[in-house]
């Protein structure tokens, strides 16, 4: 018996970490993109996009590292497109985050039919090799990625110069440029990093989670992601602490299964407990006091 509760044990370990790693650089994408006072809407479909992208390149070229590049591009690509509709073209962020997720909904679909012949998923992909270590056995190479984001980006955000500039311009983008800070180049720099994580965390999807692209696939995680920056405080150590927290319920409803327990109910659970989770922590959250604005000042 207690070798059972062992292998369950490290089944929900490992598979918390699975479920993770693509809620850890989301989350970590939506960090950055807050800290420059911007709201991260379209987080869902530059992780779509990056989903795809990956897929498609792999397919294209058989070697998975490729396509990972390819997800990153086009998380980069389409978060430099929302930077140039709210900041240039001063769109409200959330329309133009959301406009960018019914866009890459769609465009996603229309290619994997013309690629694929399918509008529902494409062909099984070539993957990442796993690494083995001790007690967790196999994990994916992605999850140390993550976790180094994390570690990284705690040290740009609070011991560079880039990361001070960042913080000033999500708190107060006036007094930031009355001090010659090129408050609009900050932000795109910003968002530079915001589709690399997503596209990342995109192509995790994609390539390593299922080892193929299938509609809609992000179901929801670049929501749940903006979820977890609250809960995280904005903040590296909070949102990884966040986003573990979500991996695990999610583990809990594979590893548990119940036939007295709708399925549907259980798919369900990890999203209610995070937004429960998020319900009870918002009143004492404070978000960077830019983010959401319009910056009417020229550069």
């Amino acid at each position: 018996m207690s070798g059972d509760i062992m292998v369950v044990i490290q089944s929900l370990i490992t598979t918390t970490l699975r479920m993770s790693i693509p809620v850890i650089l989301a989350s970590l994408a939506g960090v950055f993109s807050a800290r420059a006072g911007i709201v991260a809407m379209g987080l869902e479909g530059m992780m779509l996009s990056g989903a795809f992208s990956a897929a498609y390149v792999t397919y294209i070229t058989g070697n998975p590292f490729l396509g990972i590049l390819g997800g990153i591009l086009a998380g980069v690509v389409l978060s430099l497109v929302h930077g140039v509709l709210v900041i240039k073209f001063r769109l409200d962020q959330v329309i133009g985050g959301i406009g960018l997720n019914l866009f890459a909904t769609g465009l996603t679909t229309v290619f994997m039919q013309l690629v694929w012949g399918n509008r529902g998923k494409s062909e099984m992909l070539n993957t990442i090799p796993s690494i083995k270590v001790p007690v967790l056995g196999k994990i994916s190479p992605l999850l140390l990625i993550a976790l180094i984001a994390v570690g990284l980006a705690g040290y740009v955000l609070y011991k560079t110069v880039f990361g001070l500039h960042l913080r000033m311009v999500g708190e107060n983008p006036t007094a930031a440029k009355t001090l010659g800070i090129y408050v609009n180049r900050i932000r795109f720099q910003s968002l530079i990093i915001v589709g690399i994580l997503s596209g990342l965390s995109g192509a995790y999807l994609s390539i390593d989670h299922l080892n193929m692209f299938v509609r809609d696939m992000v179901a929801g995680r670049g929501f749940i992601a903006l979820s977890i920056d609250i809960l995280g405080r904005y903040t590296p150590g909070g949102i990884l602490v966040g986003s573990l927290f979500f991996g695990f319920v999610d583990a809990l409803q594979l590893v548990i299964q119940s036939d007295k327990i709708p399925g549907q109910l259980l798919q369900m659970l990890p999203y209610l407990v995070t937004l429960l989770a998020v319900v009870l922590a918002v009143k004492d959250v404070r978000p960077p006091a830019s983010m959401g604005k319009v910056i009417e000042e020229k550069e």
